[in-house]
């Protein structure tokens, strides 16, 4: 089993920035990659941006490309989403995921573990 739990969230201007951390615990050395969903009210959850676990590679959604960045902390077990330009399109609750395997990274089915969520709001 991997826990993970998030943080960082809140309430951010337009324009502004947030970072998010996501620290997982556990069994972790069985994760291949973790990632960043979201979820905004009367939507489905939607992929923002993963992570692998080894080699660092990372994949974002078009509509976070250039203003989001993750990264990870291998040693601290810890994954980050630093978010800037923050946009009110951006509200939603962000929820961290790992996977043990996958073919498909930006696929939420790929993930075994999930965290509990925090929520981030931009106002205009």
């Amino acid at each position: 089993q991997v826990q993970l739990v998030e943080s960082g969230g809140g309430l951010v201007q337009a324009g502004g920035s947030l970072r998010l951390s996501c620290v997982a615990s556990g069994r972790t050395f069985s994760s291949r990659a973790m990632a960043w969903f979201r979820q905004a009210p009367a939507k489905e959850r939607e992929f923002v941006a993963a992570i692998t676990w080894v080699y660092g590679t990372t994949v974002y959604a078009d509509s976070v490309k250039g203003r989001f960045t993750i990264s990870r902390d291998s040693a601290k077990n810890t994954v980050y989403l630093q978010m800037n330009s923050l946009k009110p399109e951006d509200t939603a609750v962000y929820y961290c995921a790992a996977a043990t395997l996958y073919s498909d990274i930006r696929a939420s089915g790929q993930y075994d573990y999930w965290g509990q969520g925090t929520q981030v709001t931009v106002s205009s």
